[in-house]
């Protein structure tokens, strides 16, 4: 099951892809939110190769997930894979430079179930796949809107 959301940001492809790969960042807002993060590479500097393991609340269960990112192509692209027992995340960040200082991000996820409870999970998805896509449209929305700010503040 696949999902796409594209969002175009008044800001250089450069500091937009500095902003998405901040990866502290993520991790704390995500721990904010619940979420368990460890840093399992012992990479000193963001590329190929970084890993995390995970842990996260989704419909009322414990999922735990270990993320790597398996691609890193600056300032254009990076993808990730999250492996878990019973499904796997297949997901990439595409930036295109639109114009010197505007820059469209789009997200791609890819779920791939592994087992009989993850294909009912993601048969369930996609009968709310309209409703999920709208929601991720208005996260990458809302992030872009993020980065603008800061592009604004930072020139």
């Amino acid at each position: 099951m696949k999902f796409v959301a594209k969002e175009d940001i008044e800001a250089p492809i450069e500091f937009v892809f500095d902003d998405v790969s901040d990866f502290e960042s993520f991790q704390r807002s995500a721990m904010r939110r619940g979420a368990e993060i460890t840093r399992t590479d012992s990479l000193s500097e963001v590329g190929v190769g970084m890993s995390w393991d995970v842990a996260f609340d989704l419909r009322g269960r414990r999922r735990e997930m270990a993320v790597k990112l398996v691609e890193f192509e600056k300032p254009t692209e990076m993808r990730f894979e999250a492996e878990s027992p019973s499904l796997n995340v297949d997901c990439w960040i595409e930036l295109i430079a639109l114009s010197r200082k505007r820059t469209r991000i789009k997200l791609h996820l890819e779920l791939k179930p592994q087992n009989l409870s993850a294909r009912l999970l993601v048969q369930s998805l996609k009968l709310a796949k309209t409703n999920l896509t709208k929601r991720l449209q208005l996260k990458v929305a809302d992030y872009a809107s993020l980065v603008q700010d800061k592009s604004k503040r930072h020139a």
